[in-house]
């Protein structure tokens, strides 16, 4: 019995201790942050002392398994398909969170459809999970996070907001109505914090590429280069500290979005590849 009150208070202590260091660091919430961009921006966050709050909807084992090599981190689970649930996970997390400083929307769906013949299926849960989701979790964080510094929103968009085109339709169409509300919700922001925008390029393999197909898209830029998944958290990293205007989007692609591309990179990239 007196090992197990012994092991009881060590917990208690253990538990206490872990509070205190969570609420020591500035604390962010990577939404799809056990897997692909999200993962990266979360390992940025945590090797510069924030707490990681990692969200994932279905990938339990890989949000455990980051969690479990970061300094400070947690995870929750959330499916995004439900709006409410994600504003009741905000308001969960700002009832215990003291210093929460950052949200970064990064979970994402990428389904194909095009413009020729909008799936609706594919297009309702594109907009629910990439836009509509991200606004209500942007704003609960607005009107109830405690914070001793400035707060940041950082929207993970897509070059394709410049530089579109017919491929995956519901996707961009999503994203383009995630990037309008940068500027708008900069608009009626509290004057403690700001929102951003970062519009990825190609970064990681995606859909159905083969890995020389990877290797040409990636370098379907401006300056031929392969954009690295760790620039994304840099930008995200400079971002959180506020200094940029309220509103921005910094595009992290090598410059891909000057270009005009007809098709989606994948596609560019396989018909390259056969010839």
């Amino acid at each position: 019995m007196k090992s197990l009150e012994h092991a009881a208070r060590m917990l208690g202590k253990l538990r206490n201790f872990c509070s205190r260091e969570i609420m020591n660091r500035p604390q962010v919430l990577v939404t799809g942050g056990a897997t692909r961009i999200g993962a990266e921006i979360a390992k940025g966050f945590a090797a510069q002392d924030w707490h990681v709050i990692i969200h994932y909807r279905s990938s339990s084992t890989e949000a455990d398994a980051l969690a479990d090599t970061l300094p400070s981190a947690e995870t929750i689970p959330c499916d995004l398909c439900d709006d409410n649930a994600a504003a009741r996970m905000v308001e969960q997390l700002a009832e215990r969170l003291s210093n929460w400083r950052c949200v970064i929307n990064s979970a994402s769906v990428f389904l194909y459809d095009d413009a020729t013949k909008l799936d609706p299926d594919t297009n309702r849960e594109a907009m629910q999970v990439n836009a509509l989701s991200p606004t209500r979790i942007a704003q609960g964080f607005l009107t109830q996070a405690k914070a001793d510094g400035p707060r940041c929103v950082i929207n993970v968009t897509d070059m394709k907001i410049k530089n579109p085109n017919p491929d995956f339709f519901s996707y961009t169409m999503s994203k383009h109505a995630l990037a309008a509300t940068i500027p708008i919700l900069a608009m009626s922001a509290p004057k403690d914090a700001r929102i951003y925008g970062i519009a990825p390029g190609a970064i990681l393999a995606s859909h159905d590429q083969s890995e020389d197909e990877t290797e040409v898209s990636h370098r379907l830029n401006l300056l031929e280069r392969k954009t690295g998944a760790e620039e994304i958290a840099d930008a995200a990293l400079f971002l959180a500290k506020g200094a940029l205007k309220s509103g921005s989007t910094l595009f992290i692609d090598s410059g891909q979005h000057i270009l005009s591309q007809d098709r989606d990179v994948i596609y560019l990239a396989r018909e390259g590849v056969a010839q």
